[in-house]
């Protein structure tokens, strides 16, 4: 690893804990009419999520030019490349790894939907990111997301289909993969365990409660993941900055759900 991907990487896991709770707001392509309030008021969301600290925030690059300014340095910044859906449209890339570079990043981040006659493709196409991004030790956060196509084409939380997903990412060259907790801690073990770089949480479905999101992601910390990145369960709920510190505290802290939400005044 480069001395720059060093730096970089040390920026985004500089927790004592070793772990990483960062906020993503690149959520939009998932919605069409009716954008839920959260994405809709970004300025206020960003604002909310700052105050609290995260490691990071990962956003595409119109919300960095045109909102990003007044938080510049304060906390780093992932800008997300990927325009992607789970129903197999063809996914479209908005910026590359010299964006990144010339926004003042620390990371890149793609997001690909595998399973199905797209994968290669897709799989191609982030190679390409991470042989991009190599040229400015830039390191490269993939999301990836295993598809259950008997039907509706949808995110599979089965083991199995996340273990080959997560192989997938760290086959391309991702330096962080972010995937999806598959719900059994030991099953979740054993991903972790085969996956020689850091693997962090996806912070979605958005759950019923504040509390089963900050449990679901305690459960991921204690079977070895590497931390989370949360969007919906933070920009969903009412009070974003108190969802942020309650994270934080889950994450970084091993707070009980009851707890965090206790310190964070919810």
């Amino acid at each position: 690893m480069g001395i720059g991907k060093q730096i970089r990487m040390q920026r985004l896991f500089a927790h004592p804990s070793g772990r990483f709770c960062s906020v993503a707001v690149d959520h939009l392509i998932s919605y069409g009419p009716g954008m839920p309030e959260g994405l809709r008021r970004v300025g206020h969301t960003l604002q909310e999520v700052v105050a609290a600290r995260p490691d990071a925030v990962t956003m595409h690059k119109g919300i960095v030019t045109s909102l990003w300014g007044p938080y510049a340095g304060v906390v780093p910044l992932i800008l997300q490349t990927a325009l992607a859906k789970v129903d197999g449209e063809p996914t479209g890339m908005l910026a590359n790894a010299e964006d990144a570079v010339r926004l003042g990043a620390d990371a890149v981040a793609t997001a690909r939907f595998l399973r199905g006659h797209t994968e290669i493709e897709r799989l191609v196409t982030v190679a390409d990111l991470v042989r991009q991004a190599a040229a400015y030790d830039m390191p490269v956060i993939f999301h990836v997301y295993p598809r259950k196509l008997d039907g509706e084409p949808r995110v599979s939380f089965d083991p199995d289909d996340l273990a080959w997903a997560v192989r997938c990412a760290v086959e391309v060259g991702a330096d962080v993969v972010k995937a999806p907790y598959c719900g059994d801690p030991l099953a979740q073990a054993q991903i972790v365990a085969d996956c020689p770089v850091p693997l962090v949480a996806a912070g979605g479905p958005q759950t019923r409660t504040l509390e089963a999101a900050l449990q679901m992601m305690g459960d991921a910390v204690k079977a070895g993941m590497r931390g989370a990145t949360i969007g919906r369960n933070i920009w969903g709920v009412a009070a974003i900055k108190a969802a942020t510190l309650a994270f934080k505290a889950v994450i970084h802290d091993g707070a009980s759900p009851q707890e965090a939400m206790r310190q964070a005044g919810l």
